[in-house]
């Protein structure tokens, strides 16, 4: 395997070099989970390295290049099991004139023709204003509204696109106590609350009952766009730095509805470790890939905070053991 550096524990594997090389290094049906954000296809610049994927010279040379990583990953995945990808439409420009390019779209249609099927699609809401303090987008100025409102634009949601990748899942997800936790902002009715953990018929778990009809929405409203990992120290002034991590009430639901515990979750496009913090605190085996040296630190530092949630608690499985989570 061809990294620049890595850290590896009992709990993670974080390797500071480009996914494709890393990915491609990793054993067949070794992964249960892979959840991660794609370069934004030119939408942000991340580095001035000419290996890093939003540097093509055009949109599609960077589908061409991201179908390397989505062609492994349906390798090293178990049969049966989740892909989670995190993202967004991409806008033209920052004019009054600008128009979305349907980038989820094309995601999806990579993922087919890979053989991926195509499950569901969740959308996370964002706020207009913030989205324009941090874009400083003019189609969403209050002025462009007063002096042609033909020139406004929205601000996008983001997506969280699931495919499965082909083949019979041999283990199944349980959830025998039912959904124990809820990520988000919305506060469970008190009335429900003694069901959590309920060791009868799940029937009769309200608890859980509510926490799935919220997870099962195809419009997530109340991910908590605050709840981040440490990042400011990842930017670097040698380049333009966008650094977003990906909300962790995000990836704690996906981890949970899509892995057990002890189960390895893989992120290729790492960033400040978001995906692997999370793994980890919820008891499954992480690992995570970054090119940029500023984030491979950022998340070597986040993970080193990391402790295990005692609501799930880790059964310690070697990382690619055969039939690892079993």
């Amino acid at each position: 395997m061809d990294v620049i550096d890595q850290t590896i524990t009992d709990r993670y594997a974080l390797y500071h070099g480009d996914c494709v090389d890393v990915v491609s290094g990793l054993p067949d049906d070794s992964v249960h989970l892979s959840i991660y954000s794609p370069p934004f296809a030119g939408l942000y610049h991340y580095s001035s390295s000419e290996r890093y994927m939003s540097n093509c010279r055009s949109y599609e040379e960077f589908m061409e290049h991201y179908g390397f990583v989505v062609r492994h990953l349906s390798r090293v995945t178990v049969p049966g099991r989740m892909t989670a990808v995190h993202c967004t439409d991409i806008p033209s420009g920052n004019t009054r004139r600008d128009h979305l390019r349907d980038f989820p779209g094309d995601i999806i249609r990579l993922h087919e023709s890979m053989g991926w099927h195509y499950c569901a699609r969740y959308s996370i809401w964002k706020d207009p204003f913030e989205v324009y303090i941090r874009t400083m987008r003019k189609s969403l100025q209050h002025k462009t509204v007063v002096e042609d409102s033909s020139s406004c634009s929205v601000a996008s949601a983001d997506y969280l696109l699931m495919f499965r990748r082909a083949g019979e899942n041999e283990v199944p997800i349980e959830h025998p106590t039912g959904l124990m936790s809820y990520a988000g902002s919305r506060e469970p009715p008190k009335k429900v609350l003694k069901f959590r953990g309920w060791p009868g018929k799940q029937t009769e778990n309200k608890y859980s009952q509510w926490v799935w009809r919220q997870y099962a929405s195809a419009f997530w409203d109340d991910v908590r766009l605050d709840r981040v990992l440490p990042f400011v120290e990842a930017r670097d002034d040698k380049d333009e730095a966008h650094v977003h991590p990906l909300q962790l009430d995000v990836i704690e639901r996906a981890v949970t509805l899509w892995s057990n515990p002890g189960e390895v979750v893989l992120t290729p496009f790492m960033g400040v470790g978001s995906e692997v913090f999370e793994a980890v605190r919820l008891g499954r085996k992480g690992i995570g890939v970054e090119l940029k040296p500023s984030y491979y630190r950022q998340s070597v530092k986040n993970l080193e905070t990391v402790d295990v949630d005692s609501v799930d608690g880790a059964r310690q499985v070697d990382m690619f053991a055969a039939g690892a989570g079993e």
